[in-house]
């Protein structure tokens, strides 16, 4: 990410995640990139996967009655590339409808804009057999599929993007079936997660967001992590580092040789969300407008690497990934357990 705001093409991304081609096995690919849409920066942009006409008939009969619809089009992607049989996939500038006086939508009212988008896109991915929406921030968008990621990429066509953060993810599933909704990044408003390991917790972390409202429909594990970010930061406005601390928390013995203050929210952190704890092994990094996060589990079982050059900040699995188009770093350094890596972009511009 730049740090400062500035756009780039997606070309370096591309060439970051080719680099760590033997980490994924061509069942899933995907990136995510902010400030790609300065035209509807103030738009929700829609990402939204369907089998069929049918579902889509029927899902934007559905956005009709949520949503003024401003533009909408096919996500413009190549014909002549590896990625031969894929889903409908149709993009959609919205805004929330006005509430109208005296109608049952009064209670909408009391709603922000992302509250009624958050809702809108769980009706539409638990009750719309066959329409499943990838993304739906603001200036920004999801990108993924089945295929390796540069695949994915040129099917896309990403090297047209400009973007101030750019996320990307080879997928090696191991636990769950290889399809086009389960490919990552996992996003929900403007967060975007990617995530490598397993999250042996799952069923316990759904059960947990399941009475906030979350549902998830998305048969991968690291759906639950973008809900988790989106119930602490935006619904109970907590700060990213205890969001990070309520998933990996430290252990009871470490929390004992803290200070006073520190032994006092770290204890309470862990009673109060003992059921979002992320158990097993774990790297994961989150997107979101104004900017980046890294972390991964309590005894790092799976590596994570961070670099600065200037305004920029890298994060990746491998020093590779960095060293490929970032040859010559200010620091690089590697993440330490369960502390996030954090970048801030200027200004929290959106």
């Amino acid at each position: 990410m730049s740090e400062g705001g500035k756009r780039f093409s997606g070309e370096q991304i591309i060439r970051s995640i080719a680099n760590m081609h033997p980490r994924s096995n061509g069942l899933g690919g995907g990136f995510a990139a902010y400030g790609i849409y300065p035209e509807y920066k103030d738009h929700y942009a829609l990402h939204i996967m369907f089998e069929d006409e049918s579902s889509a008939r029927e899902t934007e009969s559905y956005l009709q009655r949520q949503f003024i619809i401003h533009h909408k089009e096919v996500i413009p992607h190549r014909h002549d590339t590896s990625i031969r049989q894929h889903p409908l996939l149709r993009r959609y500038f919205v805004m929330p409808q006005p509430i109208k006086e005296n109608t049952p939508d009064r209670i909408f009212e009391y709603l922000t804009d992302d509250e009624r988008v958050f809702r809108s896109v769980m009706a539409i991915n638990s009750n719309i057999g066959g329409a499943f929406v990838f993304s739906s921030g603001k200036n920004m968008g999801i990108f993924k599929g089945v295929g390796f990621p540069e695949d994915i990429a040129a099917f896309f066509k990403l090297e047209e993007y400009e973007a101030y953060i750019w996320i990307a993810h080879g997928r090696f599933p191991t636990n769950t079936t290889g399809w086009w909704g389960g490919a990552h990044p996992f996003g929900l408003l403007d967060w975007a997660v990617v995530h490598n390991g397993e999250i042996s917790s799952y069923g316990i972390n759904r059960r947990y967001l399941a009475n906030f409202g979350y549902h998830c429909m998305l048969q991968t594990d690291t759906e639950v992590i973008v809900y988790l970010f989106d119930l602490f930061v935006r619904k109970q406005e907590l700060p990213f580092e205890a969001a990070c601390m309520a998933m990996a928390p430290p252990f009871w013995s470490e929390i004992e040789r803290m200070d006073e203050q520190q032994q006092r929210t770290a204890r309470a952190i862990r009673m109060v969300y003992g059921g979002a704890l992320l158990n097993g092994p774990f790297s994961i990094l989150l997107g979101h407008s104004g900017g980046m996060i890294g972390f991964n589990d309590r005894i790092k079982l799976r590596p994570m690497v961070a670099a600065r050059k200037d305004d920029l900040l890298y994060v990746a699995s491998e020093e590779g990934a960095i060293q490929e188009v970032c040859p010559e770093p200010d620091r690089i350094w590697h993440a330490e357990a369960g502390v996030p890596i954090m970048g801030h972009l200027n200004g929290h511009q959106k």
